[in-house]
């Protein structure tokens, strides 16, 4: 098996693993054991469990985000594709064995002790605002109407991991809906320089 092969395989392990029971309930042998790659190609593919975590949400941030995206840019509409991604939402947490946010569940497990991890946390969560507020732009909404986007969103994260309720995106994206209008209604109102 090639290097590029094996890495996958231990991902994928990790990736099943670290998200359906947490990073700290997994030893190196439970990801060998469900990869099938020995230990001795695990630890010279990761020199440690950090580097791995590392690895995993890494992998993780791109495939959400590209999944996020790929739904999302689906649709012509500029204002249409801000609820879009509440009802990408609303489709994630229906996926069997959805567990809520990677990074909200990595944070709240090893936040406190593990730099890797609270890095990782804030990037994904970064790179999520953002996203959000390029597409404010692209419907010529004010910025900071994806902070308050980012807020609903993780709301609903956290209410459908704990609950297991996927219907919070459908409320998330009714709440989204009214700050969209309320601040297209703002942009209409407001003088032109």
């Amino acid at each position: 098996m090639d290097q590029g092969a094996a890495r996958d395989q231990v991902l994928d392990a990790a990736e099943e693993l670290f998200y359906g029971r947490g990073i700290q309930a997994v030893g190196m042998d439970d990801i060998r054991s469900l990869s099938g790659v020995s230990l001795k190609r695990l630890y010279q593919l990761f020199a440690t469990k950090d580097r791995l975590v590392e690895a995993y949400l890494e992998r993780r941030d791109l495939s959400w985000r590209r999944r996020l995206a790929d739904h999302v840019e689906a649709c012509d509409d500029p204002e249409g594709r801000i609820i879009a991604v509440f009802d990408w939402l609303e489709r994630w947490f229906a996926e069997p064995g959805f567990r809520g946010c990677a990074w909200i569940n990595s944070f709240g497990e090893l936040g406190a002790t593990s730099a890797t991890v609270a890095t990782q946390a804030r990037r994904h969560k970064q790179a999520f605002r953002s996203y959000l507020e390029t597409l404010a732009a692209e419907a010529d909404l004010p910025r900071e109407l994806a902070g308050q986007l980012l807020l609903l969103a993780e709301g609903a994260m956290v209410t459908a991991g704990i609950l297991g309720a996927p219907e919070t995106a459908a409320q998330a994206r009714t709440a989204a809906g009214l700050l969209v209008e309320s601040a297209r209604r703002a942009r209409r109102a407001a003088p032109a320089e």
